[in-house]
């Protein structure tokens, strides 16, 4: 096996320690493409060209990540991520053609990481594989309930319980908590945490409701903060 390189860097083959990266695209060119660069930056790469494929490779493989586009004939990348969410924990970094809003908040309801749009450039790519690897390799277990001082939001079930009391949510106020959930520490734009533009002007109305239920004062907001000029970020315990 030929060493690879990058940065004019040498890179030592991958061994069993390299993190391994499966590559779900039905573009031929585009897994061609991706097994090359990601190879050349140290990384293991399987590809696989459809949902049914990548089901066969994850049956016989142990792999750090999925790079997995959301159109595909048949199956698409977020029936994929709804179907593989109920047995596994697997990172998912998705890739989007347009970068839809809409795709964007699909993908995170469904337990996607990331998401990234196409076209790309490829060290950001990097960066946020890097990013989610570091993250998933820490040995930290994934949590099913945020904690937020004496509230506690199930993310399974969409509850958000004050001690033994169930805080009822709108069906809005879960996807938004399920969202900041799978992304705590960092801000979320408006557009991220909104369906479309056009829903985007209510949503400032939609985390003043919803602070009004998790914080002790909304008006002083300790766990879902704004972030000037940016959006909002969940600051759980």
């Amino acid at each position: 096996m030929s060493e690879a390189t990058t940065a004019g860097q040498t890179l030592p083959p991958p061994s069993e320690d390299t993190p391994h990266i499966l590559v779900v695209d039905d573009d031929r060119r585009i897994r061609e493409l991706l097994k090359r660069f990601l190879t050349d930056n140290g990384y293991r790469v399987t590809i696989a060209e459809n949902a049914a494929e990548a089901r066969a490779q994850l049956a016989g493989l142990t792999f750090d990540l999925l790079v997995l586009d959301v159109m595909m004939p048949g199956e698409s990348g977020f029936d994929l991520t709804t179907t593989l969410r109920r047995t596994s924990n697997v990172p998912i970094l998705m890739l989007t053609a347009r970068g839809d809003a809409g795709d964007r908040i699909n993908g995170l309801e469904r337990g996607v990481d990331d998401y990234l749009a196409k076209p790309f450039e490829p060290r950001e790519l990097l960066l946020r594989i890097g990013t989610i690897l570091k993250r998933t390799r820490s040995g930290e277990p994934p949590k099913d309930d945020i904690e937020l001082g004496e509230s506690r939001f199930n993310v399974a079930r969409g509850e958000l319980r004050r001690g033994d009391e169930i805080i009822r949510l709108t069906t809005r106020e879960i996807q938004l908590m399920r969202i900041f959930a799978a992304h705590p520490g960092k801000s979320l734009s408006r557009l991220d945490l909104c369906e479309n533009e056009a829903a985007e002007r209510s949503i400032d109305v939609q985390i003043n409701r919803l602070r009004r239920k998790i914080e002790d004062d909304p008006r002083n907001p300790v766990y879902l903060q704004t972030v000037r000029g940016e959006g909002y970020m969940l600051l759980p315990d």
